[in-house]
């Protein structure tokens, strides 16, 4: 109730980010903090209890005691684990703060693991599952997909992998072996490039909603949502590909070591470490591509929209904004 809560700080306002979101560093430091692998051990209660505090502070008011750093951190909480659109708690999995634990584990196993058509089918498989949950996840939420879209663009990307990855394993045999290890990043991208439209392909059709800069709704543009997906897939590619290029690099250097030809058993564990290690600077590199709000001219629009918007408002709304997704 009113007489249990406290003001909030003077000036405080709990959505504007810490850090300047219209500079590449100002978004590295917020997606440092928002993908936070540590977040992902941080108990559901704790979470819903991050999410009231953020709603409360929203409305004004905050727990009697609540220090301004603690409404930060309880902000941190909530956009690790709440989805930007709609404010619901999203799966585990999908989480860009659970890119690195899951990420590093399929990504080493990927770059391990590619020898044998079994296992270059198996690990292709699981990986795409994975993103497959991870892009549905971080979908624009205004945008509903049905299961037969989710079926069709899951079985799509996966066959765009194993077709990929099968395929330049097979045409790499007698290439030099560093060719072989870098065909699971060749897959990975050549999967990104369907899966994401295909996982997302409502937004493409029926557009996404676009405000002003005060978030004044102001329609529904498919330009925006091409835009838009198309930055996610630049961004989840580049997320990939350090640690999928420069590792099997690294690695193929230390096999011929003496001493790591004798422990080969623990080659799979060395490469899932350094793959945490890349990943950890990459998901926030990757995310800070691009700003989440992102913007698109009103020129640039649909023609419709275009005029609905100079009808309304003239040239007082140069640019609209809205949440292209991770």
């Amino acid at each position: 109730t009113r007489t249990e809560m406290a003001s909030i700080p003077l000036g405080f306002n709990i959505d504007i980010p810490r850090w300047d979101q219209s500079t590449f560093m100002g978004r590295l430091k917020h997606f440092f903090n928002v993908t936070d692998p540590r977040t992902v051990l941080v108990p559901e209660k704790e979470l819903d209890q991050a999410k009231a505090m953020v709603e409360s502070c929203r409305a004004g008011l905050v727990p009697p005691g609540s220090s301004q750093e603690q409404l930060l951190y309880a902000k941190k909480l909530y956009d690790s684990a709440f989805h930007p659109d709609s404010g619901e708690k999203m799966n585990l999995i999908g989480r860009m703060s659970f890119q690195v634990p899951g990420g590093m584990a399929l990504t080493g196993c990927m770059l391990q693991f590619y020898r044998t058509v079994p296992a270059v089918v198996f690990w292709q498989w699981v990986n795409q599952s994975f993103n497959a949950i991870v892009n549905y996840t971080n979908r624009n939420a205004a945008s509903t997909v049905s299961l037969r879209q989710l079926g069709v663009a899951y079985i799509t990307a996966t066959g765009t992998a194993l077709a990929t990855a099968v395929g330049l394993n097979l045409y790499t045999k007698r290439a030099p072996p560093l060719l072989a290890r870098w065909v699971p990043f060749a897959a990975v991208a050549a999967a990104n490039c369907v899966n994401i439209p295909l996982m997302r392909q409502q937004e493409i059709i029926n557009g996404v909603t676009v405000t002003d800069k005060d978030n004044n709704e102001l329609g529904q543009s498919r330009r925006a949502a091409v835009k838009g997906i198309a930055q996610v897939v630049v961004s989840r590619i580049a997320m990939a590909a350090p640690g999928m290029i420069i590792l099997p690099i690294i690695m193929e250097r230390l096999e011929k070591i003496p001493f790591m030809q004798r422990i080969r058993v623990l080659h799979a564990p060395l490469q899932v470490l350094l793959c945490g290690g890349f990943l950890l600077f990459m998901v926030p590199a990757a995310c800070a591509l691009f700003p989440q709000r992102c913007s698109l001219a009103v020129a640039d629009l649909e023609r419709e929209l275009h005029d609905s918007i100079m009808a309304k408002h003239g040239d007082k709304v140069p640019y609209v904004y809205f949440n292209k997704g991770l």
